[in-house]
């Protein structure tokens, strides 16, 4: 490769002038980053940019790494450490010959290393920066995996390994038994992937590992039958489960670091006609906590939610099936509200955020640390607001709803499939229609989809049958609607990110007089909707497909899974 300043060829590929590529130079020398990240990092060129420069003055090869089958054995022949260190993945070898992929192929130091570890010659191929670090993780997670189930099955009996500190670091390069490295490659991975749950189900010759990535499961991989059980007394034994016990339903939690971040996991064992079947709910529990704009509200739904965050006192209900991201939502509100001059208490199983200034209550059932139990005590702290984690039971429902006519602000969810059905759902578990007419000031309701994934979204006009499906008429011409053609930053799935779809209601006095006469929920919604302040999550989520955030097929998988 003949040799060429990035910056020269930059400039003549007409893609920077010389003020830009001073300036960069500039930040260059604070960050010391290379150059081409600088570029790309200040928006002066775009990482598409860069690649189509590469290839066209260059000759240097695109490779779209989530099409290429990289073989477990190239992570023995490239050390992870130097593959982390320069962003670059080794995907084949020819003979002598290494073909290399990097996110800068203009790197000639890391080209130098490579070439000094393997002894081999480096052919090196241009691939985006998140499909590097993807392949990155997916080649030596899976190598680590491999390479810890084969020594397992070499240990004489599978001896477990011995429980280690709740909150422990995960790293690749562990010398811990195999099984533990194992369990620690599948956790690792899952929080690379950004994913929310890990599944191991255990079938007729193997247990399958899948993973949950913006609310769809994906297999990683497979484990061998005869090494099944090994796993499952790892993951028992991390989360104090009783591993004598196979024939009963168990539920755990533990700790762990991966990369320095601190993961909480929530572990669940179903028993199966093939053995233990093992649900893990990762929880980030330093992640940054939303802005209410980032959530998905916008217009009347977000001048109605900051309406509701200006009640001193009664109740705030969030509700939505499991997974609809109501935590999230509470969680903005309860770090909106978090200012100097409240007491804020909150009441959770678990804590899954850590928000300095706030009081936060962790539900134990074993000292009868209940949300009944639990919210008896706080409203003898002096609390301004209460935050509980979810209403389960009348007993629950009561005390939070007197404590809302009391003087409190009260923050609870409640598992229902629409905004209004949350009438029924405290009714069924004991709670009098008049107390609710006084004590909920507004509900919010709500649904995640999957956003179009920024990179590859293109657009197009809709046939009659996406018009039908939005509302619209079908003889309305040139809609313009959005979706993703798939590309190596999404897996070619189309969608990259999650977004909630809202409904939002706040009860007026004509509707709470309705709700303490228990009238029929008809007539309820016939009121809400004349006094013109209601929009249905129907509506809100055709906005977002109008505005290019999500698709036709979302926005009907959402309205499907409703009662409405």
């Amino acid at each position: 490769m003949a040799y060429m300043r990035l910056g020269d060829l930059l400039k003549t590929a007409g893609l920077i002038n010389e003020e830009q590529l001073q300036k960069a130079l500039e930040i260059q020398k604070t960050t010391r980053q290379r150059l081409g990240t600088v570029l790309i990092d200040s928006g002066i060129i775009t990482e598409q940019d860069f690649i189509d420069a590469m290839s066209q003055q260059l000759g240097i090869q695109y490779v779209d790494l989530t099409k290429e089958h990289i073989p477990t054995e190239m992570a023995r022949i490239l050390p992870k450490n130097i593959a982390k260190k320069h962003s670059v993945v080794p995907l084949r070898l020819n003979r002598d010959e290494l073909v290399l992929a990097m996110v800068d192929p203009m790197n000639f130091v890391a080209i130098d290393e490579v070439r000094t570890a393997t002894r081999k010659r480096v052919s090196p191929r241009i691939a985006q920066s998140a499909a590097v670090d993807r392949a990155i993780a997916t080649l030596y997670g899976n190598e680590g995996a491999a390479r810890a189930i084969e020594a397992m099955r070499s240990e004489a009996g599978g001896a477990q390994a011995q429980q280690e500190a709740a909150a422990q670091e995960i790293a690749d390069e562990s010398v811990t038994a195999p099984t533990v490295r194992l369990v620690n490659s599948i956790i690792e991975r899952a929080v690379t992937e950004r994913a929310s749950d890990i599944h191991m189900e255990p079938r007729e010759k193997e247990m399958v590992v899948r993973m949950r990535i913006d609310g769809v499961l994906r297999q990683i991989l497979t484990v061998p039958k005869d090494l099944m059980g090994s796993v499952i007394s790892r993951i028992k034994v991390m989360s104090n489960l009783d591993l004598t016990e196979r024939r009963s339903p168990q539920d755990g939690r533990t700790n762990v670091r991966v990369k320095g971040v601190e993961i909480d996991l929530r572990v669940s064992t179903l028993p199966t006609i093939y053995g233990e079947k093992i649900t893990i709910r990762l929880l980030n529990k330093s992640a940054q906590l939303l802005k209410a704009d980032s959530l998905g509200l916008f217009g009347e739904n977000l001048e109605k939610f900051n309406r509701l965050m200006e009640n001193s006192d009664g109740m705030v209900l969030i509700v939505g099936p499991t997974g609809s991201g109501k935590s999230s939502t509470m969680y903005t509100m309860i770090n909106t509200l978090n200012v100097e001059e409240v007491n804020l208490v909150t009441l959770e199983d678990p804590v899954e955020y850590n928000i300095d200034g706030v009081n936060q209550v962790q539900i134990n059932d074993k000292v009868n640390m209940t949300f009944a139990n639990g919210l008896r005590s706080i409203l003898r702290q002096d609390p301004d607001i209460i935050a509980v984690g979810e209403i389960r039971d009348g007993e629950t429902a009561q005390i939070a709803l007197r404590a809302a006519i009391t003087g409190h602000y009260v923050l609870s969810t409640i598992h229902t499939n629409s905004a209004i059905s949350m009438l029924d759902r405290l009714l069924d578990i004991g709670c009098e229609p008049y107390l609710i007419a006084e004590a909920v000031k507004g509900v919010i309701s709500q649904r995640l989809v999957r956003r179009i994934c920024p990179d590859c979204r293109t657009e197009y006009i809709a046939d009659e049958e996406e018009l039908a499906r939005m509302g619209l008429p079908r003889n309305r011409e040139n809609v313009k609607i959005y979706k993703g053609k798939g590309c190596p930053n999404c897996y070619h799935t189309g969608y990259r990110g999650r977004i909630a779809v809202f409904e939002i209601i706040l009860f007026s006095k004509n509707s709470k007089r309705l709700i303490a006469d228990n009238v029929p929920r008809a007539q309820l919604m016939e009121e809400i909707k004349r006094e013109g302040n209601y929009r249905s999550l129907e509506e809100n989520a055709r906005e977002l497909v109008e505005m290019g955030i999500t698709t036709v097929s979302e926005m009907t998988r959402i309205l499907n899974a409703t009662d409405q």
